[in-house]
This record gives C-alpha cells, structure tokens and sequence, in this order.
C-alpha cells in the first residue's frame, strides 16, 4: 500500500517539480510539432518528460515517495 512516507516539505519540492517537467514537455511538444526537434527523438523526451512530471505530482497528492519506500534516504 501507498503508506505516507514524505511530509510537507518533500510534497512540495516533488509539486513545483512535478509541474516544472510537465510544463518543459509542453514546450517540447511545441518543438517538436515546429520541427526543431527531430521527431523520434522529440517525442521521447516529451513522453518522458510528463510521464515523470506527472509521476511526481502523483507522489506529491499521496505524500508517498517511491525512492523511500525502496529503503533509500533522501534530503526532502
């Protein structure tokens, strides 16, 4: 189960990260469609890049950290 395992301070830096990833995918979409970016590679990053933000946006909302609940320590 998701057990609550980070406390405010850690939801927010995983929160403002988050939506910081999500929003870099966007502008990355937007490249990409332009044709800056070539468009395998283009659209890999834009992948990654808002499935990470979501994901953390996700640990965010539950106060849950995945990194933590594998056993390792982190600052936040």
């Amino acid at each position: 189960m998701l057990e609550c395992n980070i406390d405010a301070q850690g939801q927010a830096a995983r929160f403002i990260t988050g939506v910081a990833a999500v929003s870099f995918g966007l502008v990355l979409a937007v490249f990409t469609l332009l044709g800056v970016l070539p468009s395998t590679l283009g659209w890999i990053a834009v992948a990654g890049s808002v499935f990470g933000g979501a994901f953390a946006i996700f640990e965010a909302r539950t106060a849950w950290c995945v990194v933590r609940a594998m056993g390792f320590k982190t600052r936040l």
